[in-house]
C-alpha cells in the first residue's frame, strides 16, 4: 500500500501545478492576473478557437483526474490500517 501513496502523492503534486500552470495560461476575460504578464505569454497557444477549446478540454481533464486523486488518497487513509 506505500507504493500507492507514494505514487498518488507524486500524481497530485504534478496535476496540482499542471493545473495551476493551464489556469494561468487561459485567456483571461477583463482585468485577470493573464493581464499582469500582458498576454503575450498565452497568445501562441490561443492563436485560434480551436486552441482554446483543446486547452479548456486538458484543464478539465486535469482536474478530474485531480480530484480522483484526491479521493483516492482519502480512501487509503481512510481504510488503511
Amino acid at each position: 500500500m506505500n507504493f500507492l501513496e507514494t505514487t498518488l502523492w507524486v500524481l497530485l503534486v504534478i496535476t496540482s501545478f499542471m493545473l495551476i500552470g493551464l489556469v494561468l495560461i487561459h485567456r483571461g476575460r477583463g482585468g485577470g492576473i493573464t493581464d499582469m504578464f500582458g498576454g503575450g505569454f498565452s497568445s501562441g497557444v490561443q492563436s485560434s478557437a480551436v486552441g482554446e477549446r483543446n486547452l479548456t478540454r486538458f484543464t478539465w481533464i486535469t482536474a478530474i483526474v485531480w480530484v480522483m486523486v484526491i479521493v483516492l488518497l482519502g480512501l487509503i487513509s481512510r481504510f488503511a490500517l
